[in-house]
């Protein structure tokens, strides 16, 4: 109870006396919030009940709060607030529409705008949005239900990213019992400090597509491809990760499924895309997406390394380098795919989850962006695994926050350097520990 209500404390800390700014405060909170979880965990870890009403509890403390570490929130509403008007938000950019004030003054509070697209920051304005159908569904819901109101919106996509991680709860816990793994075990994510302040506090929408993804892993297990397929969508059009991983239900379900349960997919994706179709959607989307891979980097570990290496000593232009490496993340993360998909034996859902943890983690990894809210997909899935190295990276992630109290938003080498070393030291002690290479050579009975 005292650790409950310790934590109580502190998170209503982080929710309302907290500046992004303030990196001492933001870490200190974070790795005494960790501690605490971690001693709940250990010490209730039979007792469902109290771990479930207090993962609540510590959610339920950032309702009224408006998220401090992250603007996001502001493109959220933004591009909830257009559909609610009958505007596509994959058509213009914020920077566009603002200009245009004959396109939306008729029908938006101009006020209300002005707001949003100072909130949201020079680099969201300047872009299409890149969030996929249902996360604009979800978006849309929750200004229509907020009424026009900023703390109404907020409100209303907390409640749905609490209720989606209650379903991770549900549907986690009986895939770990299905898969003759500790039930336990899915306490793991439900009371990690950094996915409920990434999820619940900063309203990054990781959460609901977690939920649809687990709900159709499950479904899956169980042997329901018809139900499992739009479920199994659903993820993908909230967030484009859960695509990476459909090659690799190859051989667990044999050709035919697979065929049938891809058609099914994709098709139910189509259905989703259709209300928001026009011609210059793909165009848009696209060059939204490609940014991602050639021109935005934060805490990047494998990258940084290669970058200094080709301009320091080979004179390559940074802006030029990494377009030509975001196209080599884009090779690298599709060969390892197809590498597992066929010369991995597939022949249960776990060996099929370790897959995805690796397909993912590699792409962590090699990528040029890792924002802290990334790793929450890795920590649910690497429950099903023997691998905890996610569980270390949510709390050395953080360091990654100093950069927002930098001039410029210098990012930290040294933090960097540390943040790293210290997470491959303990994936190469697990994978020694493990006996092997994950997935790639069986462990001797």
């Amino acid at each position: 109870m005292l650790l409950a209500l310790g934590s109580v404390s502190l998170y209503f800390i982080f929710a309302y006396s907290l500046e992004r700014e303030d990196f001492p405060k933001l870490v200190a909170l974070f790795v005494v919030l960790f501690f605490l979880g971690f001693k709940l965990v250990t010490f209730e870890k039979w007792n469902f009940k109290f771990l479930l009403i207090s993962g609540v509890l510590f959610r339920l403390v950032f309702l009224l709060a408006t998220p401090n570490l992250s603007q996001d929130f502001y493109r959220f509403i933004w591009d909830g607030g257009l559909i609610n008007h009958g505007i596509n938000p994959y058509l213009y950019t914020p920077d566009e529409l603002i200009q245009n004030t004959n396109v939306i003054l008729s029908t938006v509070d101009a006020s209300h705008l002005e707001e949003l697209h100072s909130g949201m920051g020079n680099l969201s304005a300047r872009h299409y949005s890149n969030y996929p159908p249902i996360n604009q569904l979800f978006f849309a819901l929750s200004t229509f239900l907020g009424v026009g109101s900023l703390l109404g919106s907020l409100v209303w996509m907390r409640l749905f990213i609490i209720a989606a991680d209650l379903g991770i709860l549900y549907y986690g816990k009986k895939l770990l019992e299905n898969l003759n793994l500790r039930p336990h075990l899915i306490f793991w994510y439900f009371l990690n400090p950094l996915v409920i302040v990434e999820l619940t506090g900063n309203l990054h929408f990781e959460g609901v597509m977690l939920f649809f993804f687990v709900w159709a892993i499950y479904l899956m297990e169980q042997g329901k491809y018809l139900f499992c397929a739009p479920i199994y969508a659903a993820s993908i059009m909230l967030k484009l990760v859960p695509l990476l991983f459909l090659p690799l239900f190859l051989k667990y379900l044999g050709f035919k499924k697979s065929l049938f349960f891809y058609g099914l997919t994709i098709a139910r994706c189509l259905l989703f895309i259709i209300p928001f179709y026009d011609p210059n959607l793909v165009t848009n989307y696209t060059k939204t997406i490609s940014l991602w891979f050639s021109n935005f980097e934060f805490n990047a570990g494998f990258y940084n390394v290669v970058k200094t290496i080709a301009v320091d000593y080979f004179d390559e232009k940074p802006w030029k380098f990494i377009k030509t490496y975001g196209m080599l993340v884009k090779i690298v993360t599709l060969g390892l795919i197809l590498v597992l998909t066929f010369f991995r034996k597939h022949d249960n859902l776990k060996s099929v989850i370790l897959s995805m943890f690796m397909v993912l983690s590699c792409y962590y990894f090699i990528s040029t962006t890792v924002h802290p809210w990334y790793i929450c997909y890795l920590i649910l899935l690497g429950l099903f695994t023997n691998y905890r190295f996610a569980l270390l990276w949510s709390v050395l992630i953080t360091t990654s926050y100093l950069t927002y109290s930098q001039p410029n938003f210098k990012e930290s080498y040294p933090l960097l350097i540390l943040q790293y070393l210290m997470l491959f030291g303990y994936l190469f002690y697990e994978m020694i520990k493990n006996h092997n290479i994950p997935g790639l050579i069986r462990k001797k009975s």
